[in-house]
């Protein structure tokens, strides 16, 4: 019996001298971070000097050289450039919008083309506006009430959501297919109120599609502010007709690449964990949350463990993927050259929410490794990081749920002030706060940390 207690207590000491060690290294990983400005820097470059960085541009490309320059400055084992081909969309100039009352007033609206809409005629468009707050409404009007009409869809994003990820979900698909639905009835274009609960004259874009078998109309973003005058204005006017004008097309695919850091494990080179963000933005922005934060607290996470003396026992791979925002190519490539080389990815993590306070994780996982992942919850208590959730992981690494057993991940920030920044000129270096920055970072290398030590069983 007193052997028995030995034992039992000779395991309870090394749990507990796990347990602490872990909460040290952790402690050392944040104290590492929140010391570092280095990241801050970078990103100030690449949002100043490399803004708009749609995929297929040449600033695109620019910006790529650059993240390969400092990434070659970190010591890992390599640096490489990882081709692939993505449509070049692009804007042309500047779009035109105003409100054109019955007395001849002309009143400015602030709108931009959505990524892959087709243009206008050069001559532009002036028609009465529909104005419908569902698809369901738009269905009620039909063919004859909406053809030849512009559509305005103006239901606004609920300001009420505590987490306004799910306010966003509500209203996106106005964004995504509001052209493709309104082009069955006859719509000559569509306006769609900014997805966005923040008040400003900023028009958010982002990317639509089309159905292939419906003549396509061209789709704009109005921001908030415009919005309202625009309802405003059609309740006191329902004839009121809209201007619009915009000059974007596709020109031919490009060359583009993923940049990819890697750093051979000590003990198991042939199993990966990949780390990263994208590094492509909307063209209408410099792209400081979404997602040039994403990007350093990447190359960050391997920085730190250079820092603390840590030298990961799995291959480590930082990734700045290309297209997240059109059409996803870099993240599809990853994946299919991963497949190809036989490489054994065990987990993936990107950050793509923003760089406001970090909150926690949201997983992609089997049930199986949900126990073990879910353990290292108390680790993240003493930096307010404890939301482990499993909805779903980062759009980039999601390519990596077929032929890999990985578990696929996401750092989750504080997501009320995300949508004012989001896809729009808002989206500036101005606007990140260097403390939560260090605590993104600090947040994915901790986790990395432990799914390193203790592998995924």
């Amino acid at each position: 019996m007193r052997i028995l207690k030995l034992f039992a207590f000779l395991g309870l000491c090394i749990i507990v001298g796990s347990c602490n060690q872990n909460e040290n290294m952790i402690a050392k990983i944040y104290s590492a971070a929140s010391s570092d400005t280095t990241s801050y820097h970078n990103l100030r470059i690449l949002c100043k000097n490399y803004p708009e960085r749609l995929a297929g541009t040449p600033i695109s490309i620019k910006a790529i050289d650059f993240l390969q320059e400092i990434m070659e400055k970190e010591n890992f084992d390599t640096v490489y450039l990882q081709e692939c081909i993505v449509k070049h969309w692009d804007r042309g100039e500047k779009e035109i919008g105003k409100a054109i009352t019955s007395k001849g007033v002309e009143l400015k609206l602030n709108v931009c083309a959505l990524g892959n809409s087709i243009a206008t005629p050069k001559s532009g468009i002036s028609s009465e506006v529909v104005e419908v707050k569902s698809f369901e409404e738009l269905d009620k009007l039909g063919n004859d009430f909406i053809k030849g009409k512009i559509v305005f869809f103006s239901k606004a994003m609920d300001s009420t959501k505590v987490n306004s990820f799910e306010g966003y979900s509500e209203v996106v698909g106005f964004r995504f297919s509001g052209a493709a639905v309104a082009a069955r009835y006859g719509a000559e274009a569509v306006l769609v109120r900014s997805v966005t609960t923040r008040l400003d004259t900023f028009p958010h874009t982002g990317v639509m599609r089309y159905n292939d078998t419906i003549k396509p109309i061209p789709a704009f973003a109005i921001s908030t502010v415009h919005a309202n005058l625009l309802s405003k204005e059609l309740a006191k006017e329902p004839k009121l007709k809209v201007f619009l004008k915009s000059d974007c097309k596709f020109l031919a695919d490009e060359k583009s690449y993923n940049v990819i850091g890697e750093v051979t494990g000590s003990k198991f080179p042939n199993e990966v964990i990949t780390v990263g963000g994208h590094l492509d933005s909307w063209d209408n922005t410099e792209g400081a949350h979404d997602d040039g934060g994403g990007l350093v607290q990447s190359i960050d996470v391997w920085r730190i463990f250079k820092k603390i003396g840590y030298k990961p026992e799995h291959t480590l791979k930082v990734v700045m993927f290309i297209d997240e925002e059109m059409n996803q190519r870099g993240g599809e490539k990853y994946a299919e050259l991963a497949k190809l080389n036989g490489e054994k990815h065990i987990f993936a993590i990107e950050s793509d929410a923003g760089c406001d306070r970090p909150i926690g994780f949201s997983f992609d996982l089997k049930e199986s490794y949900q126990k073990q992942i879910y353990s290292y919850r108390k680790y993240f208590e003493p930096y307010g990081a404890t939301m482990f959730a499993n909805e779903g992981s980062g759009v980039d690494i999601e390519f990596l749920k077929e032929g890999h057993d990985a578990v696929l991940c996401a750092l989750i920030t504080d997501p009320t002030h995300y949508f004012d920044y989001h896809h729009s000129g808002y989206d500036t270096f101005e606007r990140i706060n260097i403390d939560y920055l260090n605590q993104g970072s600090a947040a994915m290398a901790s986790l990395i940390y432990l799914v390193d030590k203790y592998g995924i069983k």
